[in-house]
């Protein structure tokens, strides 16, 4: 691995200044006035959707309802209505229900701050946890959605079959400067040139250091 890890500051100097403003809603959640209890929601209605949908979806919410006692209290039809530009509403209805209730009864209806008590409560698994980790507590830690873990691997800095191994690779590799900023500028990357099934090689900012490592079509 240390063959294509020799270009990290190279590359991460050239997404800095082509992605200096997140433009993805839950990074840019991070300069808002969002809650943590709004992170940790917009991700929730962020899984298996397009973000242009998370951000409807959570305006939507979020005028009705900021914190979880809100939530619970909105019937579950229209928690539905709500949220259903996200996808697989109802689905995520019910969890939003679970999760505002158990950081109610559990958390005194605060958004934990550790990563064992945020893994604790039913729903939010490790990538979420780090979103709201870093995003809403500016911990250290590296959230890794599919386009960090698929990048991360096409450049040869990490060798992994999962988001969570690719999250115990990154961190002993990547400097900490660049772990609050690097999903922001993956997920930009992976939407608009290093696409999961075809990416854009050819126009591709950093295809000079890129191995394209199980790339086999590009355009």
């Amino acid at each position: 691995m240390e063959a294509n890890t020799k270009n990290i500051e190279k590359i991460m100097q050239i997404l800095e200044k082509k992605y200096p403003v997140s433009t993805t809603t839950l990074n840019s959640m991070r300069h808002t006035n969002a809650t943590a209890f709004h992170i940790l929601i917009s991700c929730l209605l962020s899984l298996r959707t397009q973000d242009k949908n998370t951000k409807k979806a959570s305006k939507q919410l979020f005028a009705v309802a900021n914190t979880p006692k809100e939530i619970i209290k909105i019937p579950m039809k229209k928690l539905e209505k709500l949220i259903y530009s996200s996808g697989h509403y109802k689905k995520k209805a019910r969890v939003l229900k679970s999760v505002s209730k158990e950081i109610l009864i559990h958390f005194h209806g605060k958004v934990p701050d550790t990563e064992e008590e945020l893994l604790s409560i039913k729903g939010v698994g490790r990538k979420t946890a780090n979103i709201v980790l870093s995003f809403a507590f500016g911990k250290a830690v590296i959230p890794v959605d599919v386009h960090v873990h698929v990048i991360s691997n096409r450049l040869g800095w990490v060798k992994s079959k999962n988001p969570e191994e690719t999250e115990k690779q990154l961190m002993k590799i990547l400097n900490k400067k660049y772990w609050t900023e690097i999903n922001s500028q993956f997920v930009q990357l992976g939407k608009e040139f290093c696409i999961t099934l075809s990416p854009k090689c050819s126009v591709c900012p950093i295809k000079e250091y890129c191995p394209r490592i199980g790339v086999k079509r590009s355009r």
